[in-house]
Formats: structure tokens, C-alpha cells, sequence
């Protein structure tokens, strides 16, 4: 994939830099946890999931492709969907997390044009990335059959991209997902995993694991571009370089942030401005039913 030519002019966002600028991260860091902390409360309960009004579009147009054969309930029939209508997105949360963790990211989304936008809460008694990753891809599934799309974008912070990217590697969710965006998630592993020895999930986000070690293997033809954000202050990324996409047979750009820390990455405005030149940037082609080349790179908010 070209480099997104926007994400390669991300802004700096102000303050001095490391170390100094460690202690206006970490006072970020503890506004946004403290906001977080009121607002989660009212993320603690799905959301209630409605097929969106069909959009007009004009009697000559094609309608885009139907879901897969076998997806939709006997009788289903998908809404008609206009060619210009960008895919819905899907926001997957982080460990010990729920949608709430995305309302600023949702306004910036919806203020700009995107139609759709879904949270998926998964259990945080959910022991297992590969089960949260099934429970993703049958969200997915839903989502194609009420809105006539047959892919989406997805958003993961944290664990939430480890498991949307199990999915789209690891259960062929690429036929699926066009583009995946992922906030400072630990796509190599991380030495830093509180909790590790308690729960199981949070040992899987560890280098080495049996999940890290599925996602080093082989993923020829894989249909999913990747982009993914990093933060030189995240300090649950151990290396920082571990949330940065770096496998051969992916179609990814790693973009580096500096100046914020893990949990500023879903809520920082000028994230959220990137994120969304990344789900705006078309296709090679407009054409989802070949296999993009792969290709791996990187820009830098220096």
C-alpha cells in the first residue's frame, strides 16, 4: 500500500520533547483516565444495533455485492447500498475496557461524514483472544447483513486490534475487513502485561505467546491493509516498537506519535484526524475482490 500521504504529515501534538515531555504525557495520560473513569459507566451495555435508512442513490447504479453466501437468516435481504457510501466501522476496546473508551473518536467519525459506526463490548471474562476474535467476526457478519456492505473498516485499541487482527489473519476475516486501524496494540507482544498471572488473555498479549507466535505465520494474499498508530510514550508497549505491524505478507503503514501515551491514542484529536484519512484513502483500483501487494511502511510524527 502507498504511504497515506496525510499520515505521513501528522502533527506533533505540542509540548516539549522525552523526557521532559514524559510528565505532560503522563499528566495527559491521567486526564484522559480520569474522564474515561466517568464515562465508563455508560458503556457498560451493548448498544442497540439498527439497520441504518438506505441511502439514495440513483435508479442506474449498481448495488454493492451482497454478504457472503450463508451469512444472512433464510429470507434476509440486504439493503441497497450506493457505490460513494464508505463501509461501516467497527470499534473494538481494549482490555478491562467498553465502548465507552471511543465517544470522542465517534463524534470526530460522524462529524466527517461516516455513516455507520458500531462498538462491539466483549465480556472482560473473555479468556481467549481466538473466542473474542470469533465473537468479532459473527459482529461482522451482522453488520454486513443489516447494512448491505460487504466489508467494514475496523478500529482496535490495545487488545482490541490483537484480536481484529486474529480475525482478519487468522479466520479469514480479510474477505471482510478492508481496513484495520490499530491504537498502541502489542502486535509483537509486550513485556508489560499487568495481571498477566491472572488472567489469561492479558499472558496472550505477552511476547512469545501462542497467539503472537499464530500471527508471525504466513498470511500470503491477505486482503486487509493495515495501519497501524505507535507512541514512544506508551509504556504498555515494552518494546515500543512492538505495536508497529511488521510481517512480510501484510499490507501496512506503522505511523509513529510522539509526545502522548496509550491511553490518549483513542481520544487525541489529531489521532482522530489521522484515523480518519486512513478510512478515507480508496482502495488500489477500487477493486476488493483481488489481493492488494503487500508492502510494510513507516512515518514519523518527528
Amino acid at each position: 500500500m502507498k504511504l497515506l500521504p496525510s499520515l505521513s504529515r501528522l502533527l506533533r501534538p505540542p509540548g516539549p520533547r522525552p523526557p521532559s515531555g514524559l510528565l505532560a504525557a503522563t499528566a495527559l495520560e491521567l486526564a484522559v483516565l480520569a474522564g474515561h473513569l466517568a464515562a465508563y459507566p455508560f458503556g457498560l451495555t451493548p448498544e442497540r444495533r439498527t439497520a441504518p435508512r438506505p441511502p439514495v442513490r440513483p435508479a442506474s447504479s449498481g448495488a454493492e455485492g451482497p454478504c457472503h453466501a450463508g451469512a444472512a437468516q433464510p429470507g434476509a435481504a440486504a439493503l441497497p447500498v450506493a457505490p460513494t457510501v464508505a463501509p461501516p466501522v467497527v470499534l473494538l476496546h481494549g482490555f478491562i475496557d467498553n465502548r465507552s473508551v471511543f465517544v470522542v473518536l465517534r463524534r470526530a467519525l460522524t462529524r466527517h461524514g461516516h455513516r455507520h459506526l458500531e462498538a462491539l463490548n466483549y465480556s472482560p471474562l473473555t479468556r481467549d483472544v481466538r473466542t473474542a476474535a470469533e465473537l468479532l467476526g459473527r459482529h461482522v457478519e451482522d453488520v454486513c447483513e443489516r447494512t448491505g456492505h460487504s466489508r467494514v473498516d475496523i478500529v482496535g485499541h490495545s487488545l482490541g486490534g490483537l484480536i481484529a487482527r486474529y480475525y482478519v489473519q487468522r479466520l479469514g476475516g480479510d474477505r471482510r475487513v478492508r481496513t484495520l486501524v490499530t491504537l498502541g496494540t502489542p502486535h509483537g507482544g509486550t513485556a508489560v502485561a499487568p495481571g498477566a498471572g491472572v488472567h489469561p488473555i492479558v499472558r496472550q498479549m505477552r511476547g512469545g505467546s501462542s497467539v503472537i507466535e499464530e500471527l508471525r505465520a504466513p498470511a500470503p494474499g491477505c486482503r486487509t491493509r493495515f495501519v497501524s498508530f505507535w507512541s514512544e510514550l506508551d509504556q504498555l508497549m515494552v518494546p515500543v516498537a512492538t505495536a508497529c505491524v511488521d510481517h512480510p505478507d501484510l499490507d501496512a503503514v506503522n505511523v509513529r506519535v510522539t509526545g502522548i501515551g496509550h491511553l490518549a491514542l483513542p481520544v487525541h484529536p489529531t489521532v482522530a484526524a489521522a484515523i480518519r484519512d486512513a478510512l478515507e484513502a480508496p482502495e488500489a483500483g477500487e477493486d476488493t475482490s483481488t489481493p492488494a501487494a503487500s508492502s510494510t511502511g513507516t512515518t514519523s510524527a518527528a
